[in-house]
């Protein structure tokens, strides 16, 4: 008998996660977003409904994943899904309600705009949203755990690479493609040389000196 490879063994224990919760909970959604972190740019959040009939291979936690295999799951999962929807939250949105709050609301948001209404939400964290249609679940680490919250991540992480990806082509002297707006030591440097944009975050740059408006 042959060998699975350790990415479809992979690939078989998120389904089976995500099976059983299924067998107790009904339809479910896994929830995930991308670019908390980042100086600059929204953050993304998103929300799919996997068709358990239709498993896709090679799906895992983003960070685990090429940005070549990402874009092509991408594809995958928008066009085999039952139900997918992406939210981006503004960076002014995240000056406002903060970034924790900010993420929540994307979360809310993008659970809510399903075109297919789960019955249960896995998210992605250590805390759910607090104004969630459904009852939820946070699952630590759950885009390594389900292929739900792994899905999710993908389409959370490659809409918003393309996101600042277009912003690059807007905006070269940032060199935002190179980074994607984390607070690296050249992105600081490109911001003292150039300074500040509305595409940042200014809560985050007040924190580290770099702006001081109110």
């Amino acid at each position: 008998m042959p060998r699975r490879s350790k990415s479809t063994s992979n690939n078989a224990a998120l389904y089976s996660f995500d099976a059983e919760k299924r067998a107790a909970l009904g339809c479910i959604c896994g929830v995930d977003e991308a670019g908390r972190g980042p100086l600059c740019g929204p953050v993304c959040c998103a929300a799919v409904i996997l068709n358990p009939d239709d498993p896709i291979e090679g799906i895992n936690d983003s960070k685990k994943l090429t940005e070549k295999r990402r874009e092509a799951l991408f594809e995958e999962i928008i066009q085999r899904a039952i139900a997918y929807k992406v939210v981006f939250i503004s960076p002014q949105e995240i000056d406002e309600r903060n970034i924790l709050w900010a993420t929540m609301d994307g979360m809310t948001q993008a659970v809510t705009g399903l075109t297919v209404h789960p019955e249960y939400a896995l998210i992605d964290g250590n805390r759910c949203p607090p104004n969630l249609p459904v009852p939820a679940q946070a699952v630590v680490k759950g885009d390594a755990t389900s292929a739900s919250i792994a899905a999710a991540s993908i389409l959370a992480k490659v809409s918003r690479d393309r996101y600042m990806l277009e912003l690059d082509r807007q905006y070269p002297q940032y060199q935002l493609a190179k980074h994607k707006g984390y607070p690296t030591a050249l992105h600081y440097q490109l911001i003292e040389q150039y300074g500040i944009q509305p595409f940042y975050r200014r809560s985050f740059l007040k924190k580290q000196g770099y702006w001081h408006g109110k």
